[in-house]
């Protein structure tokens, strides 16, 4: 069987998601896989790049994907000629993009079935692109399958009619967790060290860490990192002038993100809403304390996790987990694999398509 993935973002975890989702079709028993990347993801400039067999040209700013867009029906004849060569079995969007509709279409000339990998059914306040939401509800409706990584966001895309009985078929998947060769967590004397790491968003619960911190006053049990990349704001205000609090407002490569997980023993989550979180997920496959808020789909997503703690959306909430954390002991806690869970995503994907 032969197996498309695609995904044509430029930066972060995307590109990522579909180079290790087509790395573990590719272990699965009579499993080929074909992977599209964009000709500009940054993770093909790194130092150990994915066999990528199918490089698209995408576009680097408004300008280029303007042009981009004019040029849509030579992109489409372009991905017909490439797609009746392979001759997949089966596609799979690894995460929906501004350009996929374009594959949509060229799969659906040459007649082949596709999936659509869903991270988000709603759009996140400040969070995507304009009018990507509206794309993905198209590229959903012109899908064969729907599949959703928590079943917060399978049941919302039900709600959406963009799967389910009177839709497409929903396929019911987890995320695993991205290993980055973060180094095993060792015990140390002095403060418990925790880290937030991500994009810098309202819906990520800023505000609600810094009142949490805020209202609890100095103390010297804890250390904070916030690092990612995002607009001022009042809350990145009031965390950068507390002690033992740094703030680091830039983007972050994929290279630098094991050193942060190593310098962490915990990350922190305290966010307003949320479908799963591949941060959480790095954070469990790296041994780390995940401290999160319980909404959306992570309680879910951490429920069964040992080394988790969930706690209200407020900051009360969130300032009694962090003394929760900081007053426990200080146990490392266990690994989990990522091989072994994104080799398992992948044989459900495999399994829940068959009927397609």
């Amino acid at each position: 069987m032969k197996i498309l993935v695609w995904q044509w973002s430029r930066f972060g975890g995307p590109p990522l998601f579909a180079a290790l989702l087509a790395e573990a079709l590719q272990g699965l028993p009579g499993v080929s896989v074909v992977l599209s990347l964009s000709r500009r993801a940054d993770i093909l400039r790194g130092p150990a790049p994915p066999r990528c067999d199918t490089p698209v040209e995408t576009y680097g700013g408004a300008l280029s994907f303007a042009a981009r867009v004019v040029s849509l029906p030579w992109m489409i004849l372009h991905l017909v000629r490439l797609l009746r060569l392979q001759r997949p079995d089966l596609a799979v969007c690894a995460q929906p993009g501004p350009l996929d509709l374009a594959m949509a279409t060229a799969l659906c000339w040459v007649g082949i079935r596709f999936v659509v990998i869903v991270h988000d059914a709603d759009e996140h306040p400040g969070d995507g692109y304009p009018l990507l939401m509206w794309l993905q509800g198209r590229l959903c409706r012109t899908a064969d399958g729907v599949a959703a990584l928590s079943t917060h966001v399978g049941q919302r895309l039900r709600a959406l009619g963009l799967a389910g009985p009177d839709g497409r078929k929903l396929i019911q998947l987890s995320h695993p967790p991205y290993g980055f060769d973060v180094p095993p967590r060792q015990a140390h004397d002095g403060p418990r060290r925790v880290l937030f790491f991500g994009r810098l968003l309202p819906y990520k619960g800023i505000d609600l860490l810094a009142a949490a911190l805020a209202h609890r006053g100095p103390r010297g049990d804890l250390l904070l990192r916030v690092v990612g990349s995002g607009p001022d704001s009042p809350a990145l205000q009031v965390l950068s002038g507390l002690r033992d609090v740094s703030v680091e407002n830039r983007w972050v490569p994929d290279a630098e993100i094991a050193a942060l997980l190593g310098w962490a023993d915990a990350v922190v989550l305290p966010y307003r809403e949320a479908s799963q979180s591949g941060v959480a997920a790095a954070a469990l496959a790296a041994g780390r304390t995940v401290i999160a808020t319980r909404v959306g789909g992570l309680a879910e997503q951490l429920g069964d996790a040992p080394n988790a703690i969930l706690c209200a959306p407020t900051a009360d909430g969130l300032a009694a987990a962090l003394d929760h954390f900081a007053a426990g002991t200080d146990a490392v806690a266990a690994v989990v694999n990522p091989a072994a869970a994104w080799r398992a995503m992948a044989r459900a994907l495999l399994e829940q398509s068959a009927a397609l």
